[in-house]
């Protein structure tokens, strides 16, 4: 017999977990414990907050569900922000909090909250684990956590049952994946009709495609039928951005150039588009929608929705893939005049840095293969479009949550899990303060994290919509003078670029760091007012 801490450590590992985040309280400990002798790292964090974000990333890179853990009543509700980004970035993800012992649920105890009542909402299943259900709460929550579509699993642990014996067979490591049915035939075969039939059609490829790692299928797709394609943010990769079909990002700045070239279109067809990035309807020009998901649309009932086929995404590009379709009536030297113009136009002349001659230094020295996490921020907007990548994974946003802070744990998570890369994340410093306490967690580790943060001094994005409507710029000033008025800052050295040349020379130093650095990049914000995009129809 062994306790039910040990257990659940065990059948951790068994499934591949090997690192669990969180911040502890007292009814930790044993588990903490188990981790140590398992070999299991239990990450200790500075906010809850991070955790989940850290979890969310590695769930995301690795398929295995990442784990995150926080004590009663304000860590859990401070958790509860990483866990939301699993949910609406679709990230698996298992989420642990402490919570009182049955005979006090309910009673008025300190730190006591209802811990389901607060998950609920925010991820795909939420339960109280007891010796009784151990095995097969386990095993659900993987399941659910993995299944199409990934998300986030709550399990509370009552803060009396970690000494609880169970048997030695009782360690949860299997997991059956939970299978998608295939797409109904006859929506197939309407969908190839209506191809057959369009004469301007054009590919609008999401989430999905991009986190079932479909690329190669998809490219392969594009190649034979030379059919334009636009990307949801997080879709970045799967289409290169020197390919000649590719016509942009969607919602990101310049949008409405790449409008130029999705309004001439007769049919879009969506393959893999999760609405949760961006509606269909706040840019579909009009045209008829062919949607082609594992979930149905979600789109009002006069968007133009004419057929849609629902199920495994990898059969339906596999039939996409198996047609004959007629030369269409694009012409490609106009799409890659439009994409020049796109990229002309995020790189600005300007009397001052501007945020993309900083992001283009960053992209020349950083490796191809390096990863770029980024925060949320006007500068989002300007990296979903300007930032290049060979494939998804190499570029991680939260774009369905869309939570500031999000960059500096993310660039963590990415780091444990892919220590040979090179791992840069670029904030802004509105952002920066959210989680910034993290670096001391980075520099803890060892880990060679590079957060550039571009110092406009204001939360710009914030600024540019208040412009929108003809309003003053009010409570949007982030700070004044240096922002960083030392050479470190929580231990972790600070480095200055004011142009491109000082960004490649900082960079250099900075990779070549044994643990985390930051640099700090003076950018002129006032660009952003050009850049972000108002209108996508």
């Amino acid at each position: 017999m062994t306790t039910l801490a040990e257990q659940l450590v065990q059948s951790l590992q068994a499934r591949g977990v090997r690192h669990v985040f969180g911040i502890p309280g007292g009814p930790s400990i044993p588990y903490m414990e188990a981790m140590r002798k398992n070999g299991i790292e239990f990450v200790l964090v500075s906010n809850e907050q991070s955790a989940g974000m850290m979890a969310d990333v590695c769930g995301r890179l690795t398929g295995i569900p990442g784990v995150c853990h926080a004590t009663f009543g304000p860590g859990a509700t401070n958790l509860a922000t990483g866990v939301g980004g699993a949910l609406l970035d679709r990230s698996p993800l298992i989420a642990f909090t402490t919570e009182v012992k049955a005979a006090d649920i309910g009673r008025k105890v300190q730190m006591n909250i209802d811990h389901q009542a607060l998950f609920r909402p925010l991820t795909k299943w939420t339960t109280r684990l007891s010796p009784g259900n151990f095995p097969e709460t386990i095993s659900r929550a993987f399941q659910i956590a993995t299944a199409e579509m990934p998300g986030p699993v709550h399990v509370g642990l009552p803060s009396n049952i970690d000494a609880e014996p169970i048997g030695s067979d009782c360690i949860a490591d299997v997991c059956e994946k939970t299978s998608v049915s295939p797409p109904n035939p006859a929506a197939l075969e309407m969908v190839g009709k209506l191809l057959r039939k369009a004469k301007k059609p054009i590919f609008a490829i999401g989430l999905t495609a991009a986190r079932q790692q479909l690329y190669p299928a998809i490219r392969a797709l594009v190649d034979r039928n030379n059919v334009p394609v636009v990307l949801t943010p997080m879709a970045k990769g799967i289409i290169v951005e020197n390919h000649p079909c590719y016509a942009g990002v969607l919602f990101h700045s310049c949008s409405e150039i790449v409008a130029t070239v999705y309004r001439q279109a007769d049919l879009v067809v969506g393959i893999g588009y999760d609405s949760i990035e961006f509606n269909y309807e706040s840019w579909l020009p009009k045209a008829a929608l062919v949607h082609i998901d594992t979930e149905p649309a979600d789109v009002p009932s006069d968007c133009g929705l004419v057929c849609e086929a629902v199920g495994d995404l990898a059969v339906s590009i596999e039939f996409l893939q198996s047609l004959v379709l007629p030369t269409y009536n694009w012409d490609l030297n106009e799409i890659s005049k439009n994409r020049q113009l796109i990229f002309q136009a995020l790189q600005p002349e300007t009397d001052l840095c501007s945020p993309s001659e900083m992001i283009v230094a960053l992209r020349e020295a950083l490796p191809a293969d390096g990863i770029l996490t980024a925060d949320v921020g006007a500068h989002l907007h300007l990296l979903g479009q300007l930032w290049t990548v060979r494939e998804p994974q190499q570029f991680l946003m939260t774009n369905g949550w869309s939570s500031m802070g999000f960059g500096i744990p993310s660039a963590i998570g990415a780091k444990l899990c892919r220590p040979e890369l090179q791992v840069v994340c670029v904030t802004g410093d509105g952002g920066f303060l959210m989680n910034c306490g993290e670096l001391m967690t980075a520099r803890r580790l060892g880990l060679n994290v590079v957060v550039v943060v571009l110092c406009d001094k204001n939360l710009s994005l914030i600024e540019v919509k208040q412009g929108w409507r003809h309003l003053p710029q009010y409570a949007t000033d982030v700070n004044s003078g240096e922002y960083f008025a030392a050479e470190f800052f929580l231990g972790v050295p600070v480095l200055k670029a004011t142009n491109a040349g000082e960004m490649k020379t900082a960079l250099q130093k900075a990779f070549s760091a044994c643990g985390p650095v930051i640099i700090e990049a003076a950018v002129d914000g006032s660009v952003y007012r050009n850049l972000i995009t108002r209108s996508y129809k």
